[in-house]
């Protein structure tokens, strides 16, 4: 490829050389589908469209997905007024594309433009790649169907008048970045000020993008102001842009905003910073004691602060150094630099620090490290556009919310992600090199069209994405084919591998770059970033074991093959591991494309100041069907099938057959190992009826030898099974990536709830020490947003989740022993019991619980003052029901829990009762009151004087009752479809059921 020019061929859809009466669409076969979706919290409908149209080997899940967030939704011309169709959506998709790119001057034949329509339209209904989420809502709905739309403030550089305009509506061009990085100064008012960055952040947040931003130039509390008078200090105004992201995230959106804030180690309201969101989730688990609701979108969340962002703090290699050497100076220090005032300036123990920073990480996964000067070390243009290399503002400061795009402030990045298992051919067990480039080539131009015919919420983003166009092409899927190829996660091959394919979609889009530049010309500041520009890529194809002595012997200026300004060194690819395992093709191929990327780049220059990132990729990673996002391992082996009429059907994740098949187990054995894993049983849950895997692991399945499980282990454990991928085996594939992207790697480390905070300082600091860029670390169980886990019983340290699905049926059966559930006991006779007397606002409640001689609860009797009214009728009738059900030996602690939370008039604070002193509604209250009568005052907003001793005696439940153990935890719920399968992906979350995420891909 000497042109780009020689992108455009067929490679895919060579049949329609020879074939003219057929078109790209013609080489699917097509199916109708109806897509059904409901709010699985309230049943409410969401989506319910007929006879929609998808390439035949679509699954049901991403028809969905593609279906109800995709397709547009009005003003289509035609009878139905929607988009009914991926051809429309991929015509209207990839028309835009060419279009722009022929407007650019990068496809100058009408031949060339049918070419690259062909090939993008092809890939993109094969699910080879897909773009980011705003291109999907807002790319060619002018261009396509005439919807103009209405002007939203954006922005644009117009080349001709050479400067920012803003957009006549607002989908002529379009909006297509997911990314964006704001700066912030320290000033009330003006442009880049405090109270600009709420107006920039509402605009973002509306369009469903996501910010980033260091807070470090903010003065600190007490801090002078030049009118007289002392700052209020960068957390007070942090909790109140946090209480704007909420209250849009609440004003009508469906996902959360997406927010990152960083704030350099040196900033003197550091340690404040770092303790903010551990010491607010401490409040929520106090608060769901006192009975509020603790789910992710509940009353003790919304009463906390610090909810709407990811929290990051910027680590210095001098401060990760002073770490390094604790153990031979404990007493180190730093200091904590006054931002406007020298008074402010103090220091502070290094020790402390790096102790708050792990133990609010280890409590709540919040702050994440980024390592200042490792993302500096590989920034292409730290001259700006002002040639200031000493400047703040030209360093890299912040990241994307979900932290794979790092770059100048005021710029931002559209994403794509290629499916990679895509091009293996499990029964040649090849990987296609060849298209893989073709596919990296012709997103590359995607990326830079979108930019071309782009627009922007601010002018500062309008004008400096245009000088530096950085694009964000990524991967997915790629421990799909780790578990073909028979690598698993945590290994070297899987490094190797995955490092050098990484490294061939960076190095291939630098030479597609540098091509583009060739034909149009360089990004505008590229000549006075050139010198560090070069740098970086020699490092890149240093890495990639390109050998520089032998490529520029005939400059003028010779390079070799040592790192050039990093204070460590990088992981280089293992290509004789890689040869070793067959894969010498590829390794070949990783040179040749930083080989070209360099030479070409020193001659022409390069389009792009930036072309790969490592997104999340969790939405459009399910319109891909792909088994995995991003570059993360599996959550499990099982996989819900959506069917079509509803419901869901059960099936082992499909890439482990073929993997079993190529590790050499027959179809007997490979279908004992199935039904291992797959042992299931229906059940039926918001109305849908499916099978339900009883454990899910594969540990122990028939004919599986002990040398292949680790190819099959996930990111945690699998039902009863112990084995998952270690911490550290994430945080490897992170530094092995790292040095071969441009951007970053979003990526969550995954450790075991039993984790400690040792374990957080050796994963934190061997992460900066190998070279990564940044990294988020989750203990599971670690936010009080988790599913519910308690222990069987008060006596014995037995759980849940330790069990295998025989023997917890024997505990059950155990425990049920002698008792007989079917048959109900009416009290008969004088039974005693205690009256509770409580007022909510002018209501009088009188709840009466009785006893049976043995001490059991047998009924609960609630009346009130107002006589002759309906509420009367309705306690009446809540007291028949909650009696029956314990008469028939419903435990009285589940019937609390029914009750527990909900909430109606009258509400509010509490008059009469000595213990309970704020309910939700009656129901609430008589849950209370039950807890009160097991002897729990756990959700009491007054405790008895001896209720925190081991064990309680107390007359007035006259039951002798032990604390309840075990940590109660509560589920995150997604926040489109209600559905409680939320999973970690990268930094964000992603819900298995509707693929909404709480990031900005």
């Amino acid at each position: 490829m000497n042109s780009i020019k020689d992108i455009f061929k067929r490679y895919y859809t060579k049949i329609l050389e020879k074939d003219k009466s057929k078109t790209v669409y013609d080489l699917f076969k097509w199916k109708k589908v109806d897509v059904f979706l409901k709010d699985q919290k309230s049943n409410k409908v969401l989506v319910d469209i007929k006879d929609l149209e998808f390439p035949e080997n679509y699954s049901q899940n991403a028809c969905d997905i593609i279906a109800s967030k995709y397709f547009r939704k009005a003003g289509v011309p035609g009878k139905l007024g929607y988009e009914n169709s991926m051809k429309s959506a991929a015509n209207r998709l990839v028309n835009f594309w060419c279009q722009s790119l022929k407007d650019e001057g990068l496809i100058n034949t009408e031949e060339d433009a049918q070419i690259f329509y062909d090939e993008c339209v092809y890939a993109l209904l094969n699910q080879m790649y897909a773009p980011n989420s705003p291109q999907w809502f807002n790319t060619g709905l002018k261009l396509s169907y005439g919807i103009k739309g209405t002007k939203q403030g954006n922005y644009y550089f117009d080349e001709k008048k050479g400067k920012v305009v803003e957009c006549e509506d607002n989908y002529t061009r379009t909006q297509a970045s997911a990314c964006f990085i704001l700066s912030i100064q320290d000033k009330l008012l003006g442009p880049h000020s405090i109270s600009d960055q709420f107006i920039t952040e509402t605009k973002l947040f509306k369009g469903g993008s996501g910010t980033g931003s260091n807070f470090s130039s903010i003065r600190a509390k007490g801090e002078k102001l030049s009118g007289g008078g002392a700052s209020s200090g960068l957390m007070s105004f942090l909790k109140a842009l946090d209480r704007n992201a909420g209250a849009i995230k609440s004003g009508g959106t469906t996902r959360r905003a997406a927010k990152m804030v960083c704030l350099d180690v040196n900033h003197p309201e550091v340690l404040d910073f770092i303790t903010w969101k551990s010491r607010e989730e401490d409040k929520v688990r106090a608060l769901g004691k006192m009975g509020y609701d603790m789910d992710i979108d509940g009353e003790a969340y919304e009463t906390v602060s610090g909810q709407n962002s990811n929290n990051s703090i910027r680590f210095s290699d001098n401060f990760m150094h002073k770490v390094e050497n604790l153990k031979n100076n404990p007493e180190g220090t730093i200091y904590l630099t006054g931002r406007v005032d020298s008074n402010f300036t103090k220091k502070e123990k290094v020790k402390d620090i790096w102790e708050a920073f792990n133990v609010s990480a280890w409590k709540c996964a919040d702050p994440a490290p980024q390592f200042n000067d490792t993302f500096n070390a590989w920034h292409t243009c730290p001259a700006g556009e002002d040639g200031n290399v000493n400047a703040p503002y030209n360093k890299i400061n912040s990241t994307n919310p979900c932290g794979e795009y790092a770059f100048l402030d005021d710029t931002s990045c559209n994403l794509a992600s290629i499916n990679i298992y895509k091009f293996y051919n499990s029964e040649t067990s090849h990987f296609d090199i060849e298209g893989y480039l073709h596919i990296i080539h012709l997103v590359q131009l995607i990326l830079e069209s979108s930019i071309h015919w782009g627009q922007f919420p601010t002018k500062d983003i309008a004008r400096k994405t245009y000088l530096f166009r950085t694009t964000g092409l990524g991967i997915s899927n790629i421990s799909s084919l780790f578990m073909v190829m028979g690598y698993p996660y945590d290994s070297e091959e899987a490094r190797a591998l995955a490092s050098s394919l990484i490294g061939i979609l960076t190095g291939e889009s630098y030479y597609t770059s540098a091509l583009m530049a060739k034909e149009i010309g360089s990004f505008n500041k590229f000549h006075i970033n050139k010198p560090y520009m070069m740098k970086v890529i020699r490092n890149h194809s240093r890495v990639a074991g390109v050998d520089l002595k032998e490529i520029t012997k005939d400059q003028d200026v010779q390079y070799g093959n040592e790192f050039e300004e990093l204070n460590y060194t990088p992981l280089k690819v293992n290509h004789k591991l890689l040869e070793n395992q067959g894969l010498d093709y590829i390794s070949t191929q990783l040179k040749d494309s930083f080989t070209n990327a360099l030479k070409s780049g020193e001659k022409f220059g390069y389009r792009n100041a930036q072309v790969t990132v490592l997104a999340p990729t969790g939405t459009i990673s399910f319109a891909m069907d792909c088994g995995a996002t991003s570059i993360e391992p599996f959550f499990s082996h099982i996989v819900y099938k959506k069917l079509s009429g509803g419901g869901f059907m059960t099936i082992m994740n499909p890439v482990i057959n073929i993997a079993l098949k190529k590790l050499g187990y027959n179809k007997d054995q490979i279908d004992d190992i199935l039904e291992y894993v797959l042992e299931k049983e229906k059940v039926t849950e918001n109305g849908f009826t499916y099978e339900k895997i009883l454990d899910g692991k594969i540990e122990g399945a028939p004919h599986l030898r002990d040398e292949h499980l680790p190819i099959f282990d996930t990111s945690n454990k699998c039902g009863s099974g112990e084995r998952y991928i270690a911490p550290m085996g994430h945080v490897k594939m992170v530094a092995a990536i790292t040095p071969l992207i441009s951007g970053a790697v979003s990526k969550t480390v995954n450790l075991p709830k039993e984790a400690t905070v040792e374990d957080f300082k050796d994963v934190v600091l061997s992460s900066w020490k190998l070279g990564v860029k940044g990294i988020t670390l989750y203990r599971d169980s670690s936010k009080a947003a988790q599913p519910l886990n308690t222990t069987l019983s008060d006596d014995e340290d037995i759980k849940l989740e330790d069990l295998t699905y025989k023997q917890l049926l024997n505990k059950v059966r155990e425990l049920q022993s002698g008792i007989k559930y079917s048959k109900r006991e009416k009290p008969i006779g004088i039974r005693t019991g205690t009256t509770h007397p409580a007022q909510i606002d002018d209501v009088k409640v009188y709840t009466t619980v009785n006893r049976r001689q043995n001490g059991e609860i047998s009924e609960v009797y609630i009346t009130t003052d107002r006589e002759g009214t309906i509420i009367t009728g309705l306690l009446n009738s809540l007291s028949k029901s909650i009696s029956v059900m314990l008469q028939y030996h419903v435990p009285a602690q589940d019937i609390a829990r029914m009750l527990r939370g909900q909430k109606y008039e009258p509400y509010g604070f509490v008059k009469k009762h000595p213990y309970i002193k704020y309910v939700s509604s009656i129901s609430d209250l008589i849950s209370k009151v039950i807890d009160i009568e097991l002897g729990d005052f756990s959700r009491c907003e007054i405790k008895p004087e001896n209720y925190d001793k081991e064990t309680t005696n107390m007359n007035y439940s006259q039951v002798n009752t032990k604390q309840v153990t075990g940590e109660r935890l509560y589920g995150s719920i997604c926040p489109n479809c209600s559905s409680t399968r939320m999973v970690r992906n990268g930094t964000c979350m992603v819900c298995l059921d509707c693929g909404s995420t709480t990031g900005c891909s």
